[in-house]
């Protein structure tokens, strides 16, 4: 089961690099560029490995801040949301790829800091 648990962090892992990198790629592509779908994916990748996790927290003796839990849920659905609703516009907002950075650090910064 541990490493079921360890696959799933570094999926999660990778869902986060993935939605970090997305901002790179964004940013090259240029401000008239369509949105990158890899946004979604890492957020939906970020989403299903961490529900999977907090699903085996009792069979893997893990015990999670369910709080903090549900506030990188909020998070992150917050980006799938405005990932979901700009995805088929031909040029997103000049805000949106800054503000969807800011909260995949912002995510970043509550699992690390949050205790």
């Amino acid at each position: 089961m541990e490493f079921v648990r360890l696959l799933l962090v570094f999926l999660h892992l990778l869902g986060m690099g993935m939605l970090i990198a997305m901002f790179f790629v964004q940013r090259r592509a240029g401000a008239d560029a369509p949105l990158n779908k890899g946004w979604l994916h890492g957020s939906a990748l970020q989403l299903l490995t961490g529900v999977a996790l907090v699903g085996l927290a009792p069979l893997t003796d893990q015990d999670y801040d369910h709080v903090k839990i549900g506030v990188k849920t909020l998070v992150l659905v917050a980006i799938a949301a405005l990932v979901a609703v700009n995805l088929n516009k031909p040029k997103p907002a000049t805000w949106l790829t800054p503000a969807l950075a800011g909260l995949v650090v912002l995510n970043v910064g509550i699992a690390v800091f949050w205790t």
